[in-house]
């Protein structure tokens, strides 16, 4: 498709509906050539020129280019030439002098004429004074001017503007330096100071091309260097830095040309939405999200390889413009390293291509020494040498060896070494499997980084167990981890708990194999390297267990301990556990975690000190829990024969699955009925078990359990639990773990109308009908398979189901009514989302009591399936 040069326009085709036509032909010209793998570079410059021509043909054809002293300036990214399908079009109007107001409104008919073409014009209309007093006091102007270029008009009035920016008076060249270093350092804590989130903005993340902006902008403001190439000429880049930064660029510049074609509105951010189509139009294939994943890989290596540079750079340039190039004396380390103010660098030329071990001695002294907060520009250049001419992994050399298990035994290397020797590439140096999940991505809702990433933050997390104010944060683990003989055991089944992933196969499986041998390999003893092993292979199983069994069940907690052996295996094990779902993603951390785990942390420990052949006696249980809560009941003044009479209507399922505590709260208010048919709503004022406990007590009627979780799901409530209980007569006694969309208990100022509402459909009697909701945008993007799966158990009594589904709004509600119409009767249910995933266990019984039968299994599973598709569809 041929598109027609702007300055060959004749007067009549200057119409809004022509020039729309011709913008588009060049659009899709453009597309057409980017997927036939024309040269980004000409594209981008390409698409800048094209505008540079159709401003100047209407600058002309609204009369502007007969005012002498008026100048047409593009600023910003356009200033510099780059511009992208949907990049702003920013352009400043420059007068010696205020405009008169026929000129002004000429301007305005200019600035009119480009947004109804349209175009996403960023625009100022000032004078030259203007705009030295409005860059003087805000920085994004000031660095919008910098990059100033003359479209068309008056030159002598674009010399004007640029000689007082040039100056420097406009802003000093340490103040501007000082002021990028601030704003990139606020830009990257914004994205949680990391290159590997899931869902990147592809200019301003961390690494991104906002980074290599940035070098330019504090290169042209002290030296006068204005592209890159020119910053090689001045000796702060090597040539093959130049090359390497140019073709990151390139690439970073071909993903943004690759999302804006698919975009309606202007955006930077590689969202799951757009990641498939993205990775199509950049000529990547494979089945699945396997196309996604290798364009996502090359993505974060290109981030890491900019950021690297990024931070090389500005060293140099704090040396040369805040140093004034002098040197600081040097304190040295030994003879292979020396200290100069904060950094750290190699006393010799090409220390780390002759002795490649000596490498980790540099992180060793790190460690020791707080203060030392990076590596010095040299040294950080002879390390990216030496690391690219490695012919053999690190781990492969005896001394590195020692040197490694010396940094995972050192108490400081967690938090001052290990995320240092990840973004150095030192990790991937030193371990193969390392470098395998370098910028390996996890397509869901539910992480949040790269595995890697994941990875580092999680050795930081088991880091902050020794830190006494995290203590009411992680009681159990800032209580085990300090007393723990040998940590480093912890920390090589961190690194490897999630290695083996995109791999195929059993992640962990594979990790185990891998750490075992590693183990060996770095001289542990065979017990253990048989633990690291062991917990790389059930660094999931504790999790699984509290969130997505009966942990109140004996037998649940007596399988569990036979898994986990022994104490100590225990203490690992929840260290490992809290660590890593707090480095899966920082919103999911929550009291309600907390408590589950603590419970199955101490029902297993009490399991083991007991003797697994010694399993505790419900019966026993019971009276302990029947006693504690008489002596409470008592105290408030009710008398024994009371007590005794309501609890002879309970099943003694109700006192083994309560605390004493809530056996007598329910009661008191029981007992404190007025009317004894009507619906009795409780809400606990103080959080329990991290979460709010609704207690709902009323005569059984058809769906409750859906009526009720309908009710509270209208209310963006989250149920996390559900004990589900009959009396003996008929009542139903219901227990609901509820949290609010932030995971918190439920603000006490809502109880009141919560309460008022839930009697009021429990009075009414009939099912609430499930509020249709439309499913959140990100979820849309996702194919989450329903499974459910049908658990073995040991009695004959129930039956356990499991449902995998997507956690589209109201699946709860929708699946109580789905057992509500079958007349099954749900009896405790387990809610886990995990992103975009609910993963949920519900303990079930048929009609007439008892296990589900084959036939009623394959019905239920058949009317969820079409339930559940029905909802997605909708």
């Amino acid at each position: 498709m041929t598109f027609q040069s702007p300055t060959t326009f004749s007067d009549e085709q200057l119409t809004i509906s022509e020039l729309k036509s011709q913008l588009d032909i060049f659009s899709e010209h453009q597309k057409q050539a980017f997927l036939n793998h024309h040269p980004i570079t000409d594209l981008v410059l390409g698409r800048s020129d094209y505008i540079d021509q159709l401003l100047n043909r209407l600058w002309q054809f609204t009369g502007l280019a007969n005012q002498t002293n008026l100048a047409l300036v593009a600023v910003g990214g356009y200033g510099r030439g780059e511009l992208h399908p949907l990049s702003d079009i920013d352009i400043l109007v420059v007068s010696r002098k205020k405009l008169p107001t026929n000129l002004e409104s000429t301007v305005s008919e200019f600035i009119t004429l480009l947004w109804d073409l349209r175009l996403e014009v960023g625009h100022a209309v000032r004078t030259v004074q203007e705009c030295v007093d409005i860059g003087q006091s805000d920085l994004t102007v000031a660095t919008n001017l910098q990059e100033a270029r003359l479209l068309c008009g008056s030159e002598d009035t674009f010399a004007s503007l640029k000689s007082q920016i040039d100056s420097e008076d406009f802003w000093p060249s340490e103040t501007f330096y000082h002021a990028k270093i601030e704003e990139q350092r606020a830009r990257h804590a914004k994205y949680h100071d990391t290159t590997y989130n899931l869902e990147p903005d592809i200019k301003s993340t961390p690494g991104g091309l906002r980074d290599i902006h940035t070098l330019s902008w504090v290169a042209r403001s002290h030296f006068g260097a204005t592209s890159l190439y020119e910053m090689s000429r001045f000796g702060f880049l090597t040539d093959a830095e130049y090359r390497e930064l140019v073709e990151c660029q390139n690439f970073l510049w071909r993903v943004r040309f690759a999302l804006h074609i698919e975009l309606r509105r202007y955006d930077n951010r590689l969202t799951f939405a757009h990641q498939a189509q993205v990775a199509e139009n950049l000529g990547f294939v494979g089945e699945g999200n396997v196309a996604v994943e290798m364009m996502m890989k090359e993505f974060y290596r290109t981030l890491r390889r900019v950021a690297e540079l990024n931070k090389m750079l500005l060293k140099l340039f704090d040396q040369a413009i805040v140093n004034k190039g002098k040197i600081q004396d040097a304190i040295i380390l030994n003879e292979d390293f020396q200290r100069r103010g904060k950094l750290i660098e190699a006393r010799k030329p090409a220390l780390f291509q002759a002795r490649p071990e000596t490498i980790l001695d540099m992180f060793i002294h790190i460690a020791n020494d707080s203060s030392i907060e990076g590596v010095s520009p040299a040294t950080l250049r002879q390390l990216r040498t030496a690391r690219r001419r490695l012919n053999k992994f690190l781990h492969t050399i005896p001394a590195a060896r020692e040197k490694f298990m010396d940094l995972v035994r050192h108490p400081n290397a967690l938090h001052r070494a290990f995320r240092l020797m990840h973004k150095l590439g030192v990790l991937s140096a030193y371990l193969p499997q390392w470098s395998q999940i370098v910028g390996q991505m996890q397509f869901d809702l539910f992480h949040v980084y790269t595995v890697d990433e994941h990875s580092v933050r999680l050795l930081n997390h088991i880091h902050t167990f020794s830190i006494e104010e995290n203590y009411p944060k992680h009681p159990i683990c800032c209580e085990v981890y300090p007393r723990m003989q040998k940590k480093e055991l912890l920390i090589l089944a961190a690194i490897f708990h999630d290695i083996g992933k995109g791999r195929g196969g059993n992640h962990s499986e594979i990790g185990a194999v891998e750490a075992y041998d590693f183990c060996m390999e770095h001289g542990l003893s065979k017990p253990e390297a048989k633990l690291v092993s062991w917990l790389v292979q059930n660094h999931l199983l504790m999790s699984v267990t509290a969130q997505r069994r009966d942990i109140y069940d004996p037998d649940v907690i007596i399988e569990f301990a036979k898994k986990v052996r022994d104490e100590e295996y225990l203490e690992y094990l929840v260290c490992l556990t809290v660590a890593d779902i707090c480095a899966t993603n920082p919103e999911l951390w929550n009291s309600w975690k907390r408590t589950l785990l603590a419970e199955l942390f101490y029902s297993t420990q009490r399991a083991l000190r007991r003797g697994l052949e010694n399993p505790v006696d419900v019966r026993d249980r019971i009276r302990h829990n029947q006693q504690l809560s008489s002596a409470l009941l008592r105290k408030q003044g009710f008398n024994a024969r009371e007590i005794e009479v309501l609890w002879q209507r309970f099943k003694a399922d109700y006192f083994l699955r309560h605390t004493h505590k809530q056996i007598a709260w329910h009661s008191e208010h029981i007992l404190n009925l007025e009317e004894p048919t009507k619906p009795l709503v409780l809400m606990s004022k103080n959080a329990t078990r991290g979460g709010t406990e609704v207690f709902v007590y009323c005569q059984d009627q058809p769906a409750l359990f859906a009526t009720v979780v309908a009710e509270l799901d209208r209310r963006n409530f989250n149920v996390h639990d559900a004990q589900i209980m009959t009396s003996k007569d008929g009542f139903v006694l219901d227990t609901f773990m509820v949290l609010d969309q932030h995971g918190d208990a439920i603000d006490v100022e809502r109880h009141s109308a919560v309460i008022k509402h839930l009697v009021h459909v429990l009075e009414d009697g009939r099912p609430t009908r499930v509020k249709t909701r439309r499913a959140p945008r990100n979820l849309k993007h996702f194919n989450v398979k329903t499974q459910v799966d049908f658990l073995p158990t040991k009695g004959k009594k129930r039956t356990l189901m499991e449902l995998v589904a997507l956690d589209a709004p109201g699946l709860l509600a929708k699946v109580g009514a789905t057992f509500a119409q079958l007349g099954i009767n749900l009896h405790a249910a387990k809610i886990t989302t995990i992103g975009e995933r609910a993963e949920d266990l519900f303990i079930l019984t048929s009609a007439t009591g008892g296990r589900l039968s084959e036939e009623e299994q394959s019905q239920l599973k058949q009317k969820l399936h079409d339930t559940i598709s029905e909802q997605i569809a909708s």
